[in-house]
């Protein structure tokens, strides 16, 4: 069962980072932080789930290029929770242009790029729980003590 205070958020592996060969190393980032993985699959993306997913880029000169890349090859989604996950997930990410990410961070260390830049993480403006839903059914989440929890966050759950 989620502590109350997890949030859920979602994760696109992208195109590039299957190609790569960096499904692995990537994932292993957020379960060395402590996210717990809800949920997980490989799909094809269809016109209908881009537009949805990037609506707001949707009238953008650059979405037929994007869309094109985003479904050039299957993409892995992933659903995480965890305390404050979303902002979590985006330090462990980078910022969406590779060259001026931090090393460290998946895109600092992986990408050069602003479109094959290895990841989608939720943005937290833009509801990360809907953008879960998008994904996944509620009977393909996951729902599960982990037994790493109190370690992990320690005193915080008593907030």
């Amino acid at each position: 069962m989620n502590h109350p205070k997890e949030e859920k958020t979602l994760i696109l592996i992208k195109p590039d980072a299957l190609q790569r060969n960096l499904f692995g190393e990537i994932v292993q980032r957020f379960e060395r932080k402590g996210l717990k993985i809800i949920g997980i699959k490989m799909m094809h993306l269809n016109e209908t789930i881009l537009r949805e997913h990037y609506k707001h880029h949707a009238e953008k000169p650059f979405f037929k290029s994007l869309a094109g890349y985003m479904s050039s090859s299957p993409i892995i989604a992933i659903a995480l929770s965890g305390v404050r996950a979303v902002s979590a997930v985006r330090l462990i990410v980078g910022p969406t242009k590779g060259h001026a990410a931090d090393a460290g961070s998946i895109r600092g260390d992986f990408s050069m790029s602003g479109q094959s830049n290895l990841v989608h993480a939720s943005d937290p403006d833009e509801n990360p729980e809907e953008e879960v839903k998008r994904f996944f059914n509620d009977d393909e989440l996951f729902s599960y003590h982990k037994i790493d929890f109190d370690l992990i966050y320690g005193a915080e759950l008593k907030d």
